[in-house]
Order: structure tokens, then sequence, then C-alpha cells
């Protein structure tokens, strides 16, 4: 799914079909695009930073945890690799960490966000 006026976000990746430990499944698919983002469906800050990519002419690849089977080892995961108890929204742009919404908007408001997208790929202009 692309951005779009519908609210679609990015695409939606299942993660079935990767290893078996959670943390090399985390890894491994923040490292295959240039923008991913690990959401709940249901989480109010999930949807913002979608809307704050998607808003830029970024298209993430976002992996809904709350619809996959395995989301709750990879949110576990992710707890452990930011070592906070609020697993989402986890952004990862060039396959690099940069972290929750605070750390996205931090990025954003400070101009250091566009370099990112661009040096990724993700962002031509």
């Amino acid at each position: 799914m692309h951005c779009r006026g519908d609210y679609s976000w990015g695409y939606y990746m299942s993660t079935r079909s990767i290893g078996s430990d959670p943390m090399e499944r985390v890894v491994k698919l923040a490292s295959e695009k240039a923008v991913v983002i690990f959401s709940l469906s249901s989480c109010c800050m999930c949807h913002a930073v979608k809307r704050l990519f998607c808003g830029m002419g970024v298209n993430p690849t976002v992996y809904e945890l709350d619809l996959d089977p395995r989301g709750k080892d990879l949110e576990t995961a992710l707890m452990r690799l930011l070592g906070n108890s609020q697993p989402v929204p986890v952004v990862f742009i060039g396959g690099k960490l940069i972290g929750a919404m605070d750390r996205v908007m931090a990025s954003h408001i400070n101009g250091t966000l566009v370099p990112l997208l661009k040096e990724a790929g993700a962002l031509w202009l």
C-alpha cells in the first residue's frame, strides 16, 4: 500500500518467513527497506509518525505488530532494543535505529531527519 489520502501507509509486510530469533528478525526487517516503522494499528503515536513520513512524500514499510502472529515477540525485542516499556512506534531509516516518536520528532524539528531520508534513498528532493 502507498501513502494516499485514504490513510493507507507504505507497505504492510508479514514477518512469517523470517528466522526464529525475534531480535534477528527486527534487525533483518529494519535493514531491508529505506524506512521501516514498527507500529500498532490502534496506536495514535504510530498514526502520527506514519502521517509525518507520508506527508513528506516517504512511503515507509510498516509492520503492524498487532496484526502479525509473531508481533508480540517482535514487540518484546523492540522494548529490549529501546530499553523502555513503550515499544512503538519504532523507526529505522537506512537500517539505522532512529527510535520512538520523541526521537523522530526531535530529528524533524532540528533538521536532521530530511538528510537521513535522502541518504537512505527514501526522499529525493
